[in-house]
């Protein structure tokens, strides 16, 4: 809400003279200040957990697994050999599994 802090300010005497109906007034016209929003049009942009998406089609490119890359024997996440901590039994372990 704006403030006018050139208008003059009421003493406490003032205040304490505002009437039941006068404050009553002020309420409701805040309120009636409010914008209204079309429920059924904020509901149907919202997506729900759990929704019914088999209707969607999605479109990733999957690059193979590149020369420095390997498949981690315990996350079986691809990392670079970088990430490469050990091997195990004859596998790879990337650091994080580690």
């Amino acid at each position: 809400m704006a403030t006018d802090y050139d208008a003059p300010r009421k003493t406490d005497e003032e205040l304490a003279e505002d009437s039941l109906e006068e404050l009553k007034a002020r309420r409701n016209d805040s309120a009636a200040a409010t914008v209204d929003v079309d429920e059924t049009e904020l509901a149907e942009s919202l997506e729900l957990p759990g929704a019914d998406l088999s209707s969607e089609s999605l479109t990733v490119r999957v690059l193979p697994r590149q020369e420095d890359e390997f498949t981690c024997a315990e996350c079986f996440l691809v990392h670079h050999r970088s990430q490469l901590a050990k091997w195990e039994d004859g596998l790879p372990v990337c650091s994080e599994c580690a």
